[in-house]
């Protein structure tokens, strides 16, 4: 526990130095843009937003104006903050080109990935999403 070190002084047993100066840290490196191609990006940000633009034209009514709009900034934002993260002063890495990509792959938590499946695993939700929306407005067409 703690206990008083006065005695430890006057006996001459202890000393006091002056408390050590430790080097500035630097943020820590991480990677912001999961080495993803841009055009992978976008595709994604394209795919939600079709989504919301089919979903509107579809069942096209005054009340779904501000809901939709809405819905198109919080997508945009959702996207738009880590497009933001990724240009900040500091961040030294960069999305890979789709060369890079084709080539090596991508490295994920449970191994390395082909480009192939890769794009299959990132795309696969917002392309079925996209295809939800176009049945959704084709089968009140329909009836």
């Amino acid at each position: 526990m703690s206990k008083q070190v006065q005695d430890h002084l006057d006996l001459g047993e202890a000393r006091i130095v002056e408390e050590p100066v430790a080097p500035l840290r630097n943020q820590v490196q991480c990677d912001r843009n999961f080495e993803i191609p841009t055009g992978l990006y976008a595709a994604t940000v394209g795919l939600y937003l079709a989504f919301i633009a089919v979903m509107f034209a579809g069942f096209r009514s005054p009340g779904l104006v501000i809901p939709m709009a809405v819905f198109t900034v919080f997508v945009l934002a959702g996207f738009g903050v880590p497009a933001i993260w990724v240009r900040l002063k500091g961040n030294d890495s960069s999305p890979l080109s789709f060369g890079k990509f084709k080539q090596a792959g991508i490295m994920t938590n449970t191994g390395r990935l082909s480009s192939r499946d890769a794009v299959i695993q990132m795309l696969i939700l917002p392309v079925l999403i996209a295809l939800w929306a176009c049945v959704t407005v084709i089968i009140p067409a329909l009836v």
